[in-house]
């Protein structure tokens, strides 16, 4: 047995002895619910010295100094000190305090007042115990450093680690403001299956599970596109969908399994109408939950505007930029000696388009740092989405781009079923059983014009807080099992 193991077990050990010894004195090791004046941080808000106040919360720090004890108290919304003193309160309470470790959650009544420190803290006249903790925390709760363990052991990482847990506080606010602009803007929230008979709304590979009842073969959504799609037929203009997709591919700093995405749809709109939704949307976000415009990056110190306009440049003139204006009067195999010689790895068999867009995904892409709108993609890469009215080889959509990563595709939406069965068919190729004839027949029936975008919340969160893994903003990131 190595010694943290038997660390841990002579700690356990311990503290099983404080808790026997807890219930001797009459102290449920795990108790009831105890009634508070607020969170730590509304009495905090709120001081007001000789106010008469119940808290509670969990002990993160304890300093005995003989005849009187401070201690920490953490709740959800902060930390706030406490102070206890052998002449107010009754013997066996102020002996049975020295009982309690770390980790362990207690509930006090008592008066605030400041220390001669300044420090706002509360006098305690009473306490009782609310949840008896048996492992040991992170040593000084600073002590949970171990990447991969901090994400095995979130709970943990989110007690030692402050600013853990003030990141996904800031992740709540986001999604918070998010529903709230689109609600204020009337957009209505729905929901759409989880579980599909055809992955479909994306090319990805999917998860696949069997439906006992039914006795077929189900898939966890890809998008939840061509649902919501099927809602614009039914009459709803204005929707959205903040929720979960999943992809059974790679895992890396920007990919996880799982992974929430906001979709948005308006009938009657088009790609400028969704152009405007990012405009204003990023800006608010900004301002109520940040208070700034500008995000910097927590590892390379890289700062990022979100204050609009944003620049709109079209694909075709990003590739002239960095290739040169002949580019699209090359052919293919002058295309990829070029492409090649930039520091692209380009497969023989690849067409000008496919070198093109190897070109743009690993060559300018990365470039774009300030928010950017992509436009006049080719049409092939994009099946669900309207051509340009001017070229039908591309398609009137944008793909937003900041950081050097892709946040949010939008689109003018393809409603016109005959040419979205040619796209679903040059798709599926010989797989023709990949094509949703529901969703075909659904826009048979009409889908009036509109527009719609994806925006990747977990990347989102990574930009304005500033992080560059996305398993720091999931709070339970997929990891792989370890050997029993």
């Amino acid at each position: 047995m190595s010694n943290e193991n038997i660390n841990v077990n002579t700690y356990r050990e311990q503290r099983i002895r404080n808790l026997n010894a807890l219930a001797e004195m009459g102290y449920e090791p795990f108790g009831s619910a105890f009634e508070r004046t607020g969170r730590l941080a509304e009495i905090r808000a709120g001081f007001e010295e000789g106010r008469a106040v119940r808290a509670a919360g969990r002990l993160t720090a304890i300093r005995a100094m003989g005849k009187s004890i401070f201690a920490d108290l953490r709740d959800g919304s902060g930390r706030f000190q406490i102070y206890l003193s052998r002449k107010d309160l009754p013997e066996e309470a102020f002996k049975a305090f020295s009982l309690l470790d770390l980790g362990d959650t207690i509930g006090v009544a008592g008066r605030l007042f400041v220390t001669r420190m300044g420090e706002q803290s509360l006098h305690v006249d009473e306490w009782t115990l609310l949840t008896k903790a048996i492992l040991q925390p992170p040593e000084k709760f600073h002590g949970l450093v171990d990447t991969e363990e901090r994400y095995r052991k979130r709970y943990l990482d989110l007690v030692a680690n402050p600013e853990v847990r003030a990141r996904f506080d800031t992740r709540i606010a986001i999604l918070r403001e998010i529903r709230a602009f689109l609600t204020a803007r009337g957009f209505q929230e729905v929901e759409t299956p989880m579980l599909q008979p055809q992955a479909g709304g994306a090319a990805a590979r999917p998860f696949i599970t069997h439906y006992n009842a039914l006795d077929c073969e189900m898939f966890m959504r890809i998008a939840p596109e061509l649902y919501l799609k099927r809602l614009l037929v039914g009459g709803f203009d204005k929707i959205f969908e903040m929720n979960r997709n999943f992809r059974n591919e790679g895992l890396d700093r920007t990919h996880n399994p799982e992974f929430t995405v906001l979709e948005v749809y308006e009938a009657y709109g088009d790609r400028t109408t969704m152009k405007r939704i990012i405009e204003e949307m990023l800006p608010h976000i900004c301002r109520t939950v940040l208070g700034t415009m500008v995000v910097e990056s927590s590892e390379t110190g890289e700062r990022i505007d979100f204050t609009p306009p944003y620049r709109e440049v079209a694909y075709g003139d990003l590739v002239r930029e960095a290739m040169g204006d002949d580019w699209f009067d090359l052919d293919a195999a002058a295309a990829r000696a070029s492409a090649e010689a930039a520091g692209v790895a380009i497969d023989p068999a690849w067409d000008h388009l496919l070198i093109t867009h190897e070109v743009y995904d690993k060559l300018i892409e990365k470039r774009l740092r300030q928010p950017t709108f992509v436009t006049r993609v080719p049409r092939a890469f994009i099946p669900l989405a309207k051509a340009c009215a001017d070229d039908p080889s591309l398609a009137d959509v944008f793909e937003f781009v900041v950081a050097g990563k892709e946040l949010c595709p939008g689109y003018t939406e393809q409603n016109d079923p005959f040419e979205q069965r040619k796209a679903f068919e040059a798709q599926a190729g010989e797989e023709k059983e990949k094509i949703d004839e529901d969703f075909i027949t659904a826009l048979e029936h009409g889908m009036p014009p509109a527009g719609g975008l994806g925006l990747g919340i977990d990347r989102l969160v990574m930009l304005l807080t500033g992080t560059e893994a996305i398993r720091d903003v999931i709070l339970f990131p997929q990891l792989k099992m370890r050997e029993p």
